[in-house]
């Protein structure tokens, strides 16, 4: 029984630090394009295989 009473606050004190957070990342745009980042994965970046890269010259 004893053990409630460190357990319960201690819950209640992490689902708020969750709430929190979850609030904070709301107002900082966390959320606002969700679609570009599923889009960002899709676009190719790289250069082909058999196109040779430029060198730097040292």
């Amino acid at each position: 029984m004893s053990m409630l009473l460190w357990m319960i606050p201690i819950a209640l004190m992490m689902g708020f630090l969750g709430l929190v957070g979850f609030m904070w990342s709301l107002k900082s745009g966390q959320y606002d394009d969700l679609d570009g980042a599923a889009q960002r994965i899709l676009m190719d970046d790289d250069a082909p295989l058999g196109e040779a890269k430029p060198q730097a010259d040292e």
